[in-house]
């Protein structure tokens, strides 16, 4: 018996879906426990940080099969500077120099941009410009602000945070996801 185009196509979205969410859940978790770390536990720091790093390229391999092996490693490279950004921000607000933290922010808020456009131009049709703006920006403010509850040792407030900050990020990993599957119909 012949499966129906219609199951297919559920299942294979389905998968692109859940795959999306893993992998940006992983994104979310293993940042809030690199931030944490690098505050609280130098020891374990590495540690996350290798595995945060690894999710990148994790992501970017995720959209070679729509976007080719360039795309992917161009994504991951965005994604990788964007995790090594965050630290002049977590060592200046560590610092408490705001001159530095303002810079910091301005470069990552400028890689944020980049991912934007990265993805816009990958995806203009599904992935409008201004909806990964917006996106890539409010994950940086999220991120920074349960980043400084966490330096400050306010860890219900950043656990709440986190929170809100995660609910974003699977909102953006359904739109990532449901952008290929309509912009790549035949694969699904």
């Amino acid at each position: 018996m012949q499966k129906r185009r219609g199951s297919a196509h559920h299942s294979e979205l389905h998968l692109i879906e859940r795959r999306h969410r893993e992998l940006w859940s992983d994104h979310m978790q293993w940042t809030y426990a690199t931030v944490d770390a690098f505050y609280h536990d130098q020891n374990g720091l590495q540690a996350h940080l290798d595995r945060l790093l690894q999710n990148q390229k994790d992501i970017g391999a995720a959209i070679m099969p729509y976007y080719g092996q360039a795309a992917g490693g161009a994504l991951a490279a965005l994604l990788t500077t964007h995790i090594n950004q965050a630290v002049p921000v977590l060592q200046a607000a560590q610092a408490n120099d705001q001159p530095a933290l303002d810079a910091a922010l301005s470069d990552w808020y400028a890689n944020a941009k980049e991912i934007a456009d990265f993805l816009s131009a990958a995806n203009p049709e599904h992935w409008q410009q201004a909806d990964m703006e917006q996106s890539m920006e409010h994950h940086i403010t999220q991120t920074t602000a349960y980043a400084v509850s966490l330096l400050t040792g306010d860890f219900s407030n950043a656990v709440v945070q986190y929170d809100e900050a995660f609910d974003h990020m699977m909102e953006t990993a359904d739109l990532l996801a449901k952008g290929i599957a309509l912009q790549f119909p035949d694969q699904f």
